[in-house]
């Protein structure tokens, strides 16, 4: 007796396999790795692409404008390679300063190492970009979610177009017009620094409410610039997330209004906005660090921009390489947050 199998199509649907959550990190992780390495990578050919030795070049151009030490010297020639070094040596040597965080001595505050300038400006930035980050998204979804399932309401009416407005500004613009209105004409709040130049860093009252006040300015700019896009962002994903069936047989059965908002339609149309936050990470350190610079903020921003006019290629380097990987490791971690979300993002096909 035969048996008659059904021949697969090449229409047919494919089984989904779930890999589990380890499984898609790990995943995850391969694919960061991968994309880490390769920015390491454009960071150390970029410099050696220019005509001639970058080396010489570089020290000709930093004499013109300051005499170099020995020591200056021999860190440019240790990150950008001597004459006739194969560029395979030179690669491996670099490979070897990343892995060590050796980037050689600063041009600019010489005799300092260039790792040590940075770690010095680098929790200013992670902590303003992380704070202001986490709560425009909180309070723009939030505010998504009321605006959507409110569509042409007073609240949804004036808080939309004054959103994508405000939106639409460039970050710096907003940090020049809060600086003028509540540094300069008003008086309130300190118009740059990270904190008064009387105080010495501590964990002292005066120091961190010296901390607070110099940086309101930086971290409401941060806010109203990325606070529209979440919110216009969220509302439309309500809009069309409040006709779906299940949100409608949720009222039908009786549940609470509140209920039915956040357990049932938010919590399905936030997975978009979660996994747009890690596309917006980028566009988010980059206005960081303009609105660092028109503060005078001592962050990773600002010390970019003391690089650029000390021509301390050095640092310059370093700078780039660390926000590159800082903004990998941010968008591995939204990631990461929106599959423990939605499991449907660890879903495989086989």
């Amino acid at each position: 007796m035969t048996t008659l199998t059904t021949p697969k199509t090449a229409g047919a649907p494919t089984k989904r396999r779930t890999g589990g959550a380890s499984r898609y990190f790990l995943r995850r992780l391969g694919f960061y790795a991968v994309a880490a390495w390769g920015a390491i990578t454009l960071n150390f050919l970029v410099p050696r692409l220019m005509p001639g030795d970058p080396a010489s070049a570089l020290i000709m151009q930093m004499q013109q404008k300051q005499a170099l030490s020995g020591d200056q010297v021999a860190s440019i020639y240790r990150l950008f390679g001597k004459p006739g070094e194969p560029l395979w040596d030179q690669y491996l040597t670099y490979l070897g300063q990343v892995a060590h965080f050796d980037f050689g001595l600063s041009v600019a505050y010489y005799p300092t190492p260039v790792w040590e300038v940075i770690r010095t400006g680098l929790p200013w930035t992670m902590g303003l970009v992380g704070l202001t980050a986490v709560i425009a998204f909180l309070l723009g979804t939030a505010a998504g979610v009321v605006s959507g399932s409110r569509v042409g309401s007073r609240f949804d009416s004036i808080l939309t177009p004054a959103s994508m407005f405000l939106g639409s500004l460039p970050y710096f613009w907003v940090a020049l017009l809060l600086l003028m209105a509540f540094g300069v004409q008003l008086g309130w709040l300190p118009i740059g620094g990270g904190y008064d130049g009387d105080l010495v860093p501590s964990f002292s009252g005066p120091f961190l409410a010296s901390v607070v006040s110099h940086g309101i300015l930086p971290a409401l700019t941060m806010v109203v610039s990325s606070l529209g896009g979440w919110l216009v962002g969220m509302r439309n994903m309500m809009v069309t997330t409040v006709s779906e069936d299940y949100v409608l047989l949720a009222r039908a059965k009786g549940l609470s209004k509140a209920r039915v908002m956040f357990q049932y339609a938010a919590r399905n149309a936030v997975l978009p906005s979660v996994a747009g936050f890690a596309l917006t990470i980028g566009t988010v350190v980059s206005g960081q660090l303009l609105v660092e610079i028109v503060f005078a903020y001592p962050g990773v921003g600002y010390l970019l921009y003391q690089a650029v006019s000390s021509v301390d290629y050095p640092l310059m380097q370093a700078l780039f390489l660390n926000v590159s990987l800082s903004v990998l490791a941010a968008n591995f971690i939204a990631d990461s947050v929106y599959g423990l979300i939605d499991p449907r993002a660890r879903e495989t096909r086989s």
